[in-house]
């Protein structure tokens, strides 16, 4: 028995022709779903990069206990389960963040393992002198050390064969045109692509017409859409051609799966971890924004030789933690009772998926209706971590930040070891976007939040549910006001509550013009009258460090990035930054 899976990170189903895509070059895709299952409703679970990981390790939802980090002491790793049985586990892959300090843990449960540098912002190359960095066209992102070390890695890998996607890929076929004569193994090949920034090949972007004329569309950064339509098209453009890349190593994988006979006793799963906003619902990116269908309502394909089912398609909820589940059931090795996923290839179905990122919004979603539950208030507390690897996803924790940490008895899962519980923090605003409820089957865009007490009473109860099945900690009840125990009532619902903010976040950003200028002005060079006015209604300004890192920011271009600065509030800011100021001598 063999297994092998093939992970894609940020693989968008919704550009896929399998899924109904057209105008994306993508032929092995559709050779593999005429040769797999077609997985309809596959959701991810915890967000985003490494959460989702640990997640493929453990089999358990991350993001309700931790942000992004380490596998834990007490955690279980399907890989390393699976070399304790005799599996040999080999990990190839460019996904850099595997060797920053909140992924260190990870590569190290597989057996053997490779890695391919240069993806992103990877520390790869060093060169003193700047590079040259063409200017961004679209969703700029500003400029930091990461921008910088792409451009220098990018002089690299641009050379032909060196794309550590072609270097990955030929690492994983090394291993089948080694191994494909023995048994009990299990390969991983993992690309970082297509995730940002989109630099394929040539011969890919060839497919969209695209150039380096001016400047680049290859990168957006997490904020508003705040561009010409014609510019979201390139990004997309952009986006595509990467994914066409994706395709065709796809298809050397598959080809090798023909030439080595491996279709008879190998289980392959093709699968991503999330995918990625390309100007859908006013926005770039992740994380900033709710987890909406485009970027949480993953594509998944499987091929498993004991079925020998080829070219369906299936309609049952699956997730991210069932992956783990699968590859242990596969190689007839005991689940541990800690494993909250299912086997794929099993009858047990569940009736509905929880996902979201920690601090965000929690989210469940039963295969028509999607509820989104946001904090009860804007300071969206009280939010702890709970840890004995206390890392972001590139830094320790500092001294200041353990200082409130508490030794606390041992969760559930934790194996009777206790845990560190520490005040922790969300990334973006979730309070301003609002409690979202929709409908797929009338509303498949999210466009239209519904107010409807009854189905909102419905979802609540089944995410509360949820959250206890996964031990959530009381805390999280508390930050989103639901009961951590008794039933769900109609006090504790919040979508009619919230609308307004809800909608107000959904309005797209006026253009900069429409502004006087003290709203187009870098808040640092505003006077000190203006600085009051803002201070007294940006609360965020009164945070030194947050109000020294925008200070070379307009209040426009803050907002584009910030959710609770909707367009209401910017012209209600224009209007009171543009009152004449009364001046008073002593």
């Amino acid at each position: 028995m063999r297994a092998i899976v093939v992970l894609f990170d940020t693989l968008n189903r919704r550009h896929l022709p399998p899924y109904g895509a057209s105008g994306v070059h993508a032929p092995q895709f559709e050779r593999l779903a005429e040769a797999a299952v077609t997985f309809d409703n596959c959701y991810a679970g915890s967000m985003p990069c490494m959460p989702a990981r640990r997640e493929l390790h453990t089999g358990r939802y991350n993001f309700l206990h931790r942000s992004w980090g380490p596998l834990e002491p007490f955690d279980d790793s399907v890989p390393e389960l699976l070399s304790r049985h005799g599996v040999h586990t080999h990990l190839v892959t460019d996904h850099q963040h595997y060797w920053e300090d909140g992924g260190a843990t990870y590569h190290n449960r597989f057996d053997t393992y490779e890695f391919f540098r240069g993806q992103e912002g990877d520390r790869w190359k060093g060169q003193v002198a700047d590079p040259e960095m063409p200017e961004p066209a679209v969703g700029a992102r500003r400029a930091s050390a990461m921008i910088r070390q792409h451009w220098v890695n990018r002089q690299h890998f641009l050379k032909p064969g060196q794309h550590p996607q072609t270097l990955t890929v030929d690492a994983g076929l090394e291993f089948l045109d080694t191994n494909a004569g023995e048994q009990d193994w299990f390969l991983q090949i993992e690309c970082f692509d297509p995730h940002e920034p989109f630099v394929a090949t040539e011969e890919h972007r060839a497919r969209y017409s695209l150039t380096h004329e001016g400047p680049e569309y290859d990168w957006p950064g997490y904020r508003r859409v705040t561009e010409q339509p014609g510019d979201t098209v390139r990004v997309r453009d952009e986006y595509r051609a990467l994914l066409s890349m994706c395709d065709s190593s796809l298809g050397r994988v598959l080809d090798a799966m023909d030439t080595h006979a491996l279709w008879d006793d190998t289980l392959l799963i093709v699968c991503t971890d999330h995918g990625l906003l390309l100007g859908e619902h006013g926005w770039w990116g992740k994380n900033v924004q709710p987890w909406y269908d485009e970027n949480i309502h993953t594509p998944l394909f499987v091929w498993d030789p004991r079925s020998g089912a080829r070219g369906e398609r299936r309609a049952e909820l699956v997730q991210t933690v069932d992956f783990g589940p699968t590859l242990l059931d596969f190689f007839g090795v005991a689940r541990p009772n800690d494993m909250q996923g299912l086997p794929l290839t099993g009858t047990t179905t569940r009736d509905a998926c929880l996902f979201g990122s920690f601090g965000g919004h929690v989210n469940v979603a039963d295969g028509r209706h999607v509820y989104m539950r946001a904090p009860a208030t804007a300071a969206n507390e009280p939010l702890f971590e709970h840890t004995l690897m206390p890392t972001h996803m590139n830094s320790r924790f500092s001294p200041a930040e353990l200082r409130d940490a508490e030794l606390i008895p041992p969760l559930p899962f934790t194996k009777g070891a206790p845990v560190l519980r520490l005040p922790g923090y969300a990334w973006g605003d979730p309070h301003a976007f609002g409690t979202l409820l929709f409908d797929l089957e009338s509303d498949p865009g999210q466009e239209n939040p519904l107010v409807d007490d009854e189905l909102e009473l419905t979802m609540a109860t089944c995410l509360v549910d949820l959250m206890r099945a996964a031990d959530a900690p009381a805390s999280q009840f508390e930050r989103l006001g639901l009961p951590a125990q008794g039933p769900v009532t109609r006090e504790h619902l919040l979508a009619r509550a919230q609308r307004d903010d809800a909608l107000a976040v959904l309005e797209d950003l006026p253009p900069a013009t429409e502004f006087g200028s003290a709203v187009r002005t870098a808040i640092g060079e505003l006077p000190p009258a203006d600085r009051e006015i803002l201070a007294r209604h940006l609360p965020m300004l009164a945070n030194a460090d947050f109000a020294t890192s925008v200070a070379a920011l307009s209040v426009w271009e803050l907002a584009a990035t910030t959710p609770s600065l909707t367009a209401r509030t910017l012209r209600s800011l224009d209007a009171r930054l543009s009152e004449p100021k009364i001046h008073t001598t002593s």
